[in-house]
């Protein structure tokens, strides 16, 4: 392989490429449409607003025709792009049939920025044509007088079903759950049920397998659609339905839901009641999104954010999203610096330990991190019972402690090295070993802690860890040095 081949980049998939280009073509018309108003205004010339009027409507018909063509997931990326001024332009810009698909797509910081700006009527209309699961989604986010309109709208049934999606926990399977699929009998034929399903305009998407329910809707199994497919026409679905398939509980976990997508590769999964009625389904494209947004989180928890931040929000939005932990942040680098204060006697004596300790203290962060990165992972993933808790306390220490020697080891010989003292070296060594172990420790019990008392255990975990990391090694590589080498 040549050179030039080793040292090329990797090329992006081609849906980043094209998220990118629908971005460019919308802010090159954007800058086009400021520049030409900028300049038209400017200019003295006679009939100038209705020149001004004719080239501000050529614009925003071009930024229109575009905005068409584009994907409701597209436009809602272009949406999170932009600047609030620029954002509602083009919000201005999308037709009112699409309002309630791309309300779905963006994040919860744009989605309420939008709503903020939209009349009531015009909300109405724009969740008036969502499903009952979508508009569950929705829900929190809208006025009190527009979901009252939405209720008043809705037939009994689609009533019922909002009110049921909505009354499940935002982290249950019933928050996943769609009320839209194909339901057959168990003593039809096959060719029964492909000539039902040519009545259908398109079929619900993510329709894999077709339920069998008996007549006070009981599931008694499914027949997926490859079997329909193949198999002999006259024979029942009774014959050649699967009894055993998997099936979930409103109430279960959706972390639940999405490890057994994930282990069987399921495309879809009915749920049913406590007497085994089907109440819905829950497709793969919903439980990618929940694993999504829950990635998402999980990151923004990890760095002490309370939610997630519009990028181009209010300067005062951002500094309520962030105080909290940054206030933490100043109280442990208090501590840290009390910590260092207290041995200032030590440092005067012996420069080195202030070229030395940040060296300690970062290390043992880092595997902090690494420790409660694992444990939060182990989690989520349902991989950690209550017998297992002291035998991962057993196991992190061990590695922290291998770590320890063999890394402070080689941080000794370099300090020896470096200022001819072999205690210093030694001092290096045990504190870089007894920090990772205090890191080890912290990081498996604030993850676990947290699970205990009901929380998130990604929640603020990195920030805590580093905190104690620093004071903590601090202190011990402090200790130590004044104890051995005064």
């Amino acid at each position: 392989m040549s050179e030039a081949e080793d040292t090329r980049e990797e090329p992006r998939r081609p849906d980043q490429d094209k998220l990118q280009q629908h971005l460019k073509e919308v802010q090159v018309l954007l800058a086009r449409h400021r520049r030409v108003e900028n300049l038209v205004h400017r200019q003295d010339m006679p009939r100038h607003d209705l020149v001004e009027g004719l080239l501000h409507k050529q614009h925003l018909a071009e930024l229109q025709t575009r905005l068409d063509g584009y994907h409701s997931a597209d436009v809602a990326h272009i949406l999170e792009s932009l600047p609030l001024d620029e954002r509602l332009l083009v919000w201005d810009m999308v037709k009112a049939d699409r309002d309630g698909d791309i309300l779905l797509e963006v994040s919860d910081a744009v989605r309420e920025s939008l709503i903020e700006t939209m009349a009531h009527h015009e909300l109405s209309a724009a969740v008036a044509q969502l499903d009952a699961d979508e508009l569950a989604d929705l829900a929190p986010d809208l006025p009190t007088e527009v979901m009252e309109d939405v209720f008043r709208n809705l037939d009994t049934e689609e009533r019922l079903q909002l009110r049921s999606a909505m009354s499940y926990d935002e982290n249950a399977v019933g928050a996943l759950m769609d009320f839209d699929m194909v339901t057959v009998r168990a003593d039809v034929s096959l060719e029964a049920v492909l000539r039902y399903l040519r009545r259908f305009d398109e079929l619900p998407d993510q329709t894999d397998q077709i339920f069998v329910i008996d007549r006070e809707d009981h599931l008694h199994g499914v027949l997926p659609v490859n079997t329909l497919l193949i198999k002999d026409p006259d024979t029942l679905v009774e014959s050649v339905m699967r009894r055993d398939a998997l099936t979930l509980r409103p109430e279960d976990k959706a972390d639940t839901a999405a490890q057994a997508f994930e282990r069987y590769d399921l495309v879809s999964a009915p749920v049913v009641s406590a007497d085994d009625k089907l109440i819905g389904r829950v497709t793969v494209d919903a439980v990618v999104d929940y694993i999504r947004e829950e990635a998402e989180a999980e990151q923004l928890a990890q760095a002490g954010l309370r939610e997630e931040e519009d990028i181009f929000a209010s300067v005062w939005d951002s500094v309520r999203n962030r105080w909290q932990w940054l206030a933490l942040n100043l109280v442990t680098a208090i501590i840290a610096s009390r910590v260092i204060g207290a041995f200032e006697g030590t440092i005067e004596k012996l420069v080195a330990l202030a070229a030395l300790m940040p060296i300690v203290a970062g290390i043992g962060g880092n595997s902090g991190n690494q420790t409660i990165t694992m444990i939060v992972r182990a989690i989520a993933l349902g991989q950690i019972g209550e017998e297992s808790q002291r035998r991962l306390y057993r196991k992190e220490l061990k590695v922290a402690l291998i770590n320890g020697v063999v890394w402070g080891g080689l941080l000794g010989i370099i300090a020896w090295w470096l200022y001819a003292d072999w205690r210093l070296g030694l001092v290096m060594t045990s504190a870089m070993t007894l920090n990772l172990a205090v890191a080890a420790l912290i990081g498996v019990m604030i993850p676990m802690t947290l699970q205990k008392l009901g929380r998130d255990p990604a929640i603020g975990g990195s920030v805590m860890v580093t905190a104690v990391t620093d004071s903590g090694g601090f202190f011990i590589f402090l200790g130590l040095a004044t104890l051995f080498l005064l």
